[in-house]
């Protein structure tokens, strides 16, 4: 009986706290939509051009430069880690629209319709990232989010390998699932981010 009258309030904080998530996701994705339409209207479609080689080089850059903040604990040319992460997002989504339409060797697309794809493949991100927040029960709040780099950077180093290898795997997920993955460790890595400089 006592065990029971625990459980319910304790359900119920978790159910709250994922609630709180899931808002979090959405804002941060949002923040990020807020930046990629500003972008394209300075840009339009720019992106379209790029390779999956190139984009995951850009990935790298990413994610490198986030590192070698860390590492230093200084950054000479003013922007800091939290942008690093929201453009992360927005490339990784950008990765996951090239894999699904392909390159062009010119922009193809105007500014409607890459916001259409972007809303599109943000908000399977976003889906993927709330089930996954209720399966594993909020465990990236127990993370650093060095660990998130890292394993950004993990996942971009086995995309390398699948490029190399022309997609030929044997048990791996694809660079789609790859992707997913990166814009998910960022997402974390900008609420985490976030919560501090509120703190």
């Amino acid at each position: 009986m006592l065990f029971a009258r625990l459980f319910v309030p304790l359900q119920a904080i978790m159910v709250k706290n994922e609630v709180k998530t899931n808002q979090q996701f959405e804002q941060t994705i949002a923040e990020c939509r807020q930046l990629f339409e500003k972008k394209l209207h300075d840009y339009g479609a720019s992106w379209r051009i790029l390779r999956p080689s190139s984009l995951t080089d850009q990935l790298f850059i990413k994610a490198k430069r986030i590192r070698s903040l860390e590492i230093k604990k200084e950054s000479l040319v003013g922007d800091g880690i939290r942008p690093e992460f929201v453009a992360l997002i927005n490339y990784g989504i950008v990765g996951l629209i090239q894999i699904y339409h392909g390159f062009s060797d010119t922009v193809d697309i105007d500014n409607e319709k890459a916001m259409s794809l972007y809303d599109q493949y943000a908000g399977e991100a976003l889906e993927l990232m709330k089930r996954k927040n209720h399966d594993y029960d909020e465990a990236w709040r127990g993370m650093r989010v060095s660990s998130y780099t890292d394993f950004i950077l993990t996942k971009i180093e086995r995309i390398k390998e699948i490029e190399n290898l022309g997609g030929d795997t044997l048990v791996s997920e694809g660079i789609d699932a790859n992707y997913m993955d990166i814009i998910n460790y960022a997402v974390f890595g900008v609420i985490k981010l976030t919560e501090e400089e509120a703190e």
